[in-house]
């Protein structure tokens, strides 16, 4: 086979059928990646993918060195204070991976965030962990309390289940104790002699949480998760005075405390779950703090005796206008997370005794910006750290002043190669969705790219699981903009920008308003004088890689290109199958097709992979990994064998398969930059804007 040739997979038809339809599907073979046939087709595409895209390598290297000369590779985090140490991680130029570190406590100012910090202590070395293998993750780092142990998790393969080891850091011995097979995340009890971590089943659900007691050889099953919609995870509480046990499926959760003084003591649940009840716990020293909906979609904050946890008092009410997304609990204040107009806010909660006063807002400037938590462990800290960014602002941390509101800039990301910030403006536009709805647009351009009518656009968008694409800054999406590209987001339903009900109206039987507003987003670009049609690439990863799925199919002559990142394509074969990972937590996000014969119509109505038809399709490039375990490498492999298979017209369509990553890509950041080196590649060549 020629690589200039696109690869022809076989056709071996297998039968579906469910509630008396039948779909043949010619591509299901493509599953099995033991089979060397599967293997040799994806290599054969990479192959045909390299060929097609070989004269851009020269662009590719020129990306790849204005991301490498923007960013300051050797770099260190903002210190974060926990007990007697601040800690933090070092960047070196030329290391694919972080290095963890920490250094004692003198004084109440963190040291210094350039070059060499006297009395460091190195934590873990991830180049070191990593070795010579072609991926690293870490699920979990944990120091105990008392700032002598520390657990870390590793993943090698991209697959996301992670072996643990247990680092002495007083000798800086590794102690025996190894675990295999786990989940995220992990809780040490106060006294550091226990350490809980949870274990997936065989859909790749986190079901079991289990007690490790250092140097034993068998541990202790916590707690089982019998039902297959929920999920498990476990923490220690700020103030270290509980082990939160968390469960939840999309729609229902459930917590438990453990005294984290008596880690082999008995688990008492806040409230037992009710059927659409979310629920969040933080513990407030004297009492707990509960975010939920019991009494409204948008979620209000209750409190809640520690002796009779169920029982809840609202402290601030729901407010149709905001949505509350969560409470950060100190000893003399408490810090309210929440989202209003397509914006993220924090409001501090003074204490006043055994109540709380008023939320007042930290206020910014910027008309388009992102506002988060940081990191806080200290239960007893006058100050609160918190991120802030936009489409033209680096990432910056601040500690806030709690009592004054006075703020202190610590640290704003690097940007490095003289780049001129103040040449790019953002803008916020609304389009309208066929049904009427105004949908939000967040955009970022060179100062000098005006509306013209064909300015060259990456239309980036998600929208599903509540998740929200607040506006946030790139160093690697400065080489688009500086040829002339503008950036936009759209905050299309299915995402939560504007609250519950902006989730809800692009979910289940509604999740077709999440692509014809991406739709609507694009053709707005249009309508106010921004671009046309062939000037515009959609961009979408995931769940938002079946939005650039849907929206190819639907609307093919609205985009010059698609770039589909682990793209969710092939819906409906993946929610049929139960024995697949995520699939019964997710028919809550998107409905059951096994059991209701509605969702199965609507959900083969939209899916990607049963809806390409003989049409016109604009370029496809289609991102995948072959270890992936969220979104399986052969959903995008299926979608393009069948688009080739349809599709009328000349575009090309494109698949590149990274053999040794996961969902996220490549592990090391310098292998990460080329990923996105050949991404951005593309989507200029595909503007006409690669010379």
């Amino acid at each position: 086979m020629s690589d200039l040739t696109p690869p022809v997979a076989a056709r071996k038809p297998k039968e579906r059928s469910h509630h008396g339809d039948v779909f043949v599907d010619d591509y299901e073979w493509l599953r099995d990646k033991t089979n060397e046939e599967v293997l040799e087709y994806l290599r054969a595409e990479n192959a045909y993918t390299a060929a097609r895209t070989e004269h851009l390598k020269s662009l590719r290297e020129a990306i790849f060195s204005e991301i490498s000369e923007r960013t300051l590779q050797t770099d260190l985090s903002v210190p974060a204070r926990r007990g007697g140490y601040w800690y933090y991680t070092r960047t070196i130029e030329g290391k694919q991976y972080a290095i963890s570190c920490r250094v004692k406590v003198e004084g109440d100012e963190p040291p210094v965030t350039e070059g060499d910090i006297p009395g460091e202590q190195l934590l873990l070395d991830g180049n070191q962990v990593a070795g010579d293998s072609e991926f690293f993750a870490l699920g979990t780092v944990d120091v105990s309390p008392d700032g002598n142990l520390l657990a870390y998790s590793v993943d090698l393969t991209g697959d996301e289940r992670f072996t643990l080891r247990i680092k002495d850091l007083r000798t800086g011995e590794l102690l025996p104790d190894e675990l295999t097979d786990i989940h995220y995340g992990s809780a040490w009890s106060a006294d550091g002699s226990t350490l809980f971590y949870t274990k997936t089943d065989d859909a790749w659900r986190p079901y079991q949480v289990w007690r490790h007691e250092l140097g034993a050889t068998e541990d202790v099953l916590v707690l089982e998760e019998p039902d297959e919609r929920f999920w498990v995870g476990v923490d220690l509480t700020r103030n270290e005075q509980a082990i939160l046990v968390s469960l939840g499926s999309k729609l229902t959760s459930e917590v438990w405390l453990l005294d984290a003084q008596n880690p082999a003591g008995e688990l008492v649940v806040v409230a037992p779950r009710r059927e659409g009840v979310e629920y969040d716990v933080e513990h407030a020293g004297d009492q707990l703090l509960i975010t939920h909906n019991a009494d409204a979609p948008n979620f209000s904050l209750a409190t809640a005796p520690l002796d009779n946890p169920g029982s809840w008092t609202t402290l601030l009410a729901a407010d149709e206008e905001s949505r509350l997304l969560g409470a950060d609990a100190f000893a003399g204040h408490v810090m309210v997370y929440r989202r209003r107009n397509a914006l993220t806010e924090l409001a501090v909660l003074p204490r006043e005794g055994s109540g709380f006063g008023t939320p007042e807002a930290l206020v910014f400037d910027e008309p388009i910006y992102s506002v988060s938590p940081g990191r806080n462990d200290e239960w007893n800290d006058t100050r609160y750290r918190f991120g802030y960014t936009s489409l033209v602002t680096p990432s910056s941390t601040y500690d806030v002043e709690v009592a004054t509101g006075e703020r202190r800039l610590l640290k704003q990301q690097p940007v490095l190669g003289g780049v001129d910030l103040g040449a790019y403006t953002q803008y916020r536009e609304w389009a309208t969705a066929p049904d009427g709805t105004r949908v939000p647009i967040s955009m970022v351009a060179r100062k000098d790219v005006t509306p013209d009518g064909n300015a060259p656009v990456l239309l980036y968008g998600y929208g599903s699981y509540e998740s929200s694409l607040d506006p946030w800054f790139s160093i690697p999406r400065l080489s688009l903009l500086d040829r002339g590209v503008v950036f936009a987001i759209a905050h299309v339903r299915g995402g939560g920008e504007l609250g519950r009900h902006w989730y809800d109206d692009g979910k289940m039987l509604a999740k077709r308003n999440t692509f014809t507003d991406f739709i609507a987003c694009a053709e707005h670009l249009v309508s106010s004088g921004w671009s046309q049609p062939s000037r515009i690439v959609a961009q979408g990863g995931s769940a938002g890689g079946l939005l650039m799925g849907a929206v190819a199919n639907l609307a093919p002559q609205a985009f010059g290109g698609v770039v589909a990142e682990v793209p969710f394509v092939d819906a409906l074969t993946t929610i049929l199958d139960p024995s697949l990972p995520l699939t019964v937590i997710e028919w809550e996000e998107w409905g059951n097709p096994l059991e209701d014969p509605e969702v199965y119509k609507y959900m083969k109505s939209y899916s990607p992979y049963e809806n390409v038809a003989a049409q016109d399709y604009p370029p496809i490039l289609a991102i995948t990994s072959l270890n992936d375990t969220r979104v399986f490498y052969v959903e995008p492999a299926k979608w393009v064998a069948r688009l080739r298979e349809l599709k009328t017209g000349d575009s090309e369509v494109l698949l590149k398969i990274e053999m040794e990553a996961g969902h996220g890509g490549r592990s090391g950041r310098y292998d990460a930059w080329h990923e996105l080196s050949f991404t951005l590649s593309w989507i200029l060549d595909t503007l006409k804007l690669a010379s």
